[in-house]
């Protein structure tokens, strides 16, 4: 009878351990695809970025620059093979194109230009789906952060080679930008 019941609670145990890893197994496996999404978007962003880059040089030839700048920042970006060089890429390259949008702020024949007015409409649904598929991320990187850290799945998170891993956050630079107010002109 003893053994019996030594045999139940082993075995409830060992089913016990099986979940908690499985289960973290899961959240690793939802991240994953969570990026697996962001990728998704980013290669849109990366095609349609060299049509912006070529509807600009018409108007700009003299910012050559900041083309110079956005152009290198995809680059990178489409080189990146980790998800962690991955964010850091794209922060670089979202750094790039808000100095971009800068530059087009002093070319009012480009923003009425039809093909551009298009292009920047395709640009910013990309980039909103960018933000939601970012946000979905760092649901699914939270989610695994807590299994990683929080009791009893932290014994077993180190022992499987499980770890905290970042989320997607706005650069240092980026930070800077926003956390200044807005400038409104009349």
């Amino acid at each position: 009878m003893t053994f019996i019941i030594v045999a139940v609670v082993v075995v409830l145990l060992v089913m016990w351990l099986v979940g908690i890893y499985n289960n973290l197994v899961k959240l690793k496996n939802n991240r994953e695809n969570a990026f697996a999404n962001i990728d998704v978007q980013l290669k849109q962003r990366y095609d349609l970025i060299p049509q912006l880059v070529a509807s600009v040089k018409g108007y700009a030839d003299h910012e050559k620059e900041v083309l110079q700048k956005v152009t290198e920042a995809r680059a990178a970006a489409m080189g990146a093979t980790s998800i962690n060089d991955k964010v850091q890429a794209d922060n670089a390259l979202s750094g790039a194109l808000a100095g971009l949008k800068v530059v087009l702020e002093n070319y009012p024949e480009l923003k009425a230009n039809q093909n551009f007015l298009q292009l920047q409409f395709e640009i910013s649904d990309v980039e909103n789906k960018l933000a939601a598929v970012r946000r979905f991320f760092n649901s699914a990187t939270k989610e695994l952060n807590t299994a990683v850290e929080t009791f009893p799945s932290n014994i077993f998170a180190k022992m499987f080679g499980f770890s905290k891993q970042p989320m997607f956050e706005v650069s240092v630079q980026d930070r800077v930008v926003l956390d200044k107010a807005p400038e409104i002109k009349f």
